[in-house]
């Protein structure tokens, strides 16, 4: 997150304000939650930006030239602390190791001049020995001291954790907003798209414009035809397979694979969709709810398979054989 811009989205005004009005009685454990692409690790960045500047704006902004904001921009800030899983490990279900928290206590204990600030993102990568050793710290902070947790889903934290932190959703954002935003940060060609690339981004602004430049966004239809000739000619699912490979990365082709399979789950359950401009009445036909749910699970262990350096292209040729024999 060190490299994320600092910045307070208009959905997260009201957050911001709350905040910066309060401090410094504001407690000093943090939790900042909100479903991907709301803006969290840009409000996180603002805010301890904010709280570490020498020279505040009376519009409650850092003044960005100050020494401490310098040091942030430059990643030397001697009084911020960033713990995160480790950058060889990046991996899903990536855990923060129990060693960076308990190397946390002399940081806090130490006596500096200003304030401190220590992040952890995302806080859901807490195991439980890393958590049990941040309760010492959430216990005994130390003085000017506050700790921010960023989490896509706060109930996965420990219930130990959760009860010493104030928390703050950062993703309840109006449907006009996040429309508004869209308008103003595609271009114009893309436009159009605003009410699927909503749907396919359950709402959230930043996650909307990300899928935007999604190669496999554009593909889907393909795709379909594909899965559609599979079922329905039962032949070439190695040729099909291939062309996807070519076609997709692994991680690209799984994203809109899911995306398709849940929505066809959605379809035989008789469900709103989100991907509003496909069909999925021929296939939907095809299998049964147990069907699609077995694929479902095949495909997640596979994609763990991946991360053992099973080649992501064996999974797709056996996923396609999986779909053509229904």
């Amino acid at each position: 997150m060190q490299e994320q811009r600092g910045q307070v989205y208009p959905w997260q005004q009201q957050v911001w304000e709350n905040l910066t009005s309060r401090f410094p009685k504001i407690g000093h454990g943090l939790l900042f939650y909100g479903k991907k692409g709301c803006g969290k690790e840009a409000f996180a960045q603002q805010f301890l930006a904010w709280v570490l500047c020498l020279n505040r704006h009376e519009k409650n902004e850092p003044c960005g030239t100050c020494g401490s904001c310098l040091w942030l921009k430059a990643d030397t800030h001697p009084n911020y602390v960033y713990i995160s899983t480790d950058e060889d490990n990046k991996k899903q279900n990536a855990k923060i190791k129990i060693e960076k928290v308990r190397d946390l206590q002399p940081f806090v204990q130490q006596t500096v001049d200003g304030w401190r600030v220590i992040v952890i993102e995302p806080a859901e990568a807490l195991n439980m020995a890393s958590s049990n050793a941040l309760l010492k710290t959430l216990e005994e902070p130390g003085e000017r001291t506050i700790l921010i947790l960023l989490a896509d889903h706060y109930l996965k934290l420990p219930a130990t954790i959760r009860s010493r932190l104030q928390h703050f959703a950062l993703d309840r954002i109006e449907e006009s907003q996040t429309t508004q935003f869209l308008l103003e940060n595609l271009v114009e060609d893309l436009q159009p798209k605003i009410p699927l690339l909503m749907n396919l981004s359950n709402q959230m602004p930043l996650f909307a414009l990300e899928l935007a430049e999604k190669e496999w966004v554009v593909k889907r239809d393909l795709f379909i035809q594909d899965w559609q000739r599979l079922v329905m000619q039962k032949n070439m699912p190695l040729a099909i397979a291939s062309k996807w490979n070519k076609e997709l990365s692994f991680t690209d082709f799984t994203q809109m694979f899911e995306y398709l399979l849940a929505d066809l789950i959605c379809v035989k359950l008789d469900q709103q969709i989100k991907n509003i401009d496909l069909n999925f009445t021929v296939l939907a036909e095809q299998y049964s709810l147990e069907t699609l749910f077995t694929i479902y699970s095949e495909l997640q262990q596979a994609k763990k398979l991946t991360l053992q350096n099973v080649q992501g292209n064996l999974v797709i040729d056996q996923l396609c054989i999986k779909l053509m024999n229904i």
